[in-house]
């Protein structure tokens, strides 16, 4: 236990027969569960899960490989199952540092908090060691994610190191939570609807010889729709269903009348391209509704930014 919680530890794993046992090996023992899935790995991965001899194993072989979202989510059911109070994801690559768990849970388990996540983005220092384009990757990506999440105050968003309670994630509709590599951006998207706080804890990553096995040309466009949809799916929830907010009146306005105006400036090009004189009111027609629908849809950004769940509402675990 650590402060008073039951900790599951949920590994998923794919093609990770080098280095699994490794994680278990080194899983400090305040980890009551050692959740393992194996998402249909096609080496030996499960085979070496099962000749561990840690009791804390609990070993789940998907028949299909349904993703690392969908091995998570495997993960997650399993944990609750067992009693955990808070379940911590640990990549099966080796790559999640176990010396910063204490520093992630004291977040969820005494500082009230319902979910934490480590950001590896927090000196100049923490960029050594990346790639180039994964920074340049993580930087955009984390913009589009705060945008659609709602969680201004959060970066780097493709970090699976979290701890979440498990009250916030039997809230979660986790039939409805992507199972692909956008399951992340996906999951802020669902806990800022639930109005979860969250805080990010500077924890660096460890880069070993591993080969991503991901294809941005499949990636990218199924993150750019999921974070599209998600965005329209928390703005209808908390800023219209839940409570009309002026959010929403300032977004739906702001929107209606910069398009309004962007149409017609693009009108009056074509009109000045063919020789045709813009007279003053017909470039105010263009200027005005593109200048108050900007105000607005700042306006809207500035109070998105300041509901952003980030005050703690959670009391300690109490001491077993």
């Amino acid at each position: 236990m650590f402060n008073g919680a039951i900790i599951a530890a949920v590994v998923p794993a794919y093609r990770e027969e080098k280095m699994i046992s490794t994680v278990i090996d080194t899983m400090p023992e305040f980890v009551d569960h050692i959740v393992i899935v194996d998402d249909c790995s096609p080496d030996d991965t499960s085979g070496v899960v099962a000749a561990s001899t840690d009791d804390r194993v609990v070993l789940i072989r998907h028949e299909e490989n349904q993703g690392v979202g969908g091995a998570i989510i495997t993960g997650h059911r399993r944990a609750m199952e067992l009693g955990a109070d808070v379940n911590v994801i640990m990549a099966g690559d080796a790559q999640m540092d176990p010396a910063y768990l204490p520093e992630l849970l004291n977040k969820v388990t005494t500082d009230g908090y319902g979910f934490a996540k480590a950001n590896r983005f927090f000196s100049p220092e923490s960029f050594h060691g990346m790639p180039g384009y994964r920074v340049f990757g993580n930087i955009v990506l984390s913009f589009m994610t705060k945008l659609a999440s709602g969680y201004w105050h959060l970066f780097d968003p493709q970090n699976g190191y979290t701890a979440v309670r498990t009250s916030e994630l039997r809230r979660v509709p986790l039939d409805n939570v992507s199972r692909r590599y956008s399951f992340e951006n996906d999951f802020l998207i669902h806990l800022n609807i639930l109005q979860v706080p969250a805080i990010d804890v500077p924890i660096p990553a460890v880069y070993g010889e591993e080969v991503s096995s991901i294809k941005l040309s499949r990636v990218i466009p199924e993150l750019l729709s999921l974070l599209t949809q998600g965005f329209w799916r928390r703005i209808w929830y908390r800023y219209v269903l839940w409570s009309f907010s002026p959010i929403a009146l300032l977004l739906t306005l702001g929107l209606v009348l910069f398009v309004f105006g962007l149409a017609v400036a693009i009108w009056v090009c074509f009109q000045v391209a063919a020789s045709v004189v813009a007279t003053a009111a017909t470039v105010m027609l263009a200027a005005l509704p593109l200048m108050l629908g900007t105000q607005m849809l700042i306006s809207a950004l500035q109070l998105d930014i300041q509901a952003s769940p980030q005050t703690p509402t959670h009391a300690p675990f109490p001491d077993n």
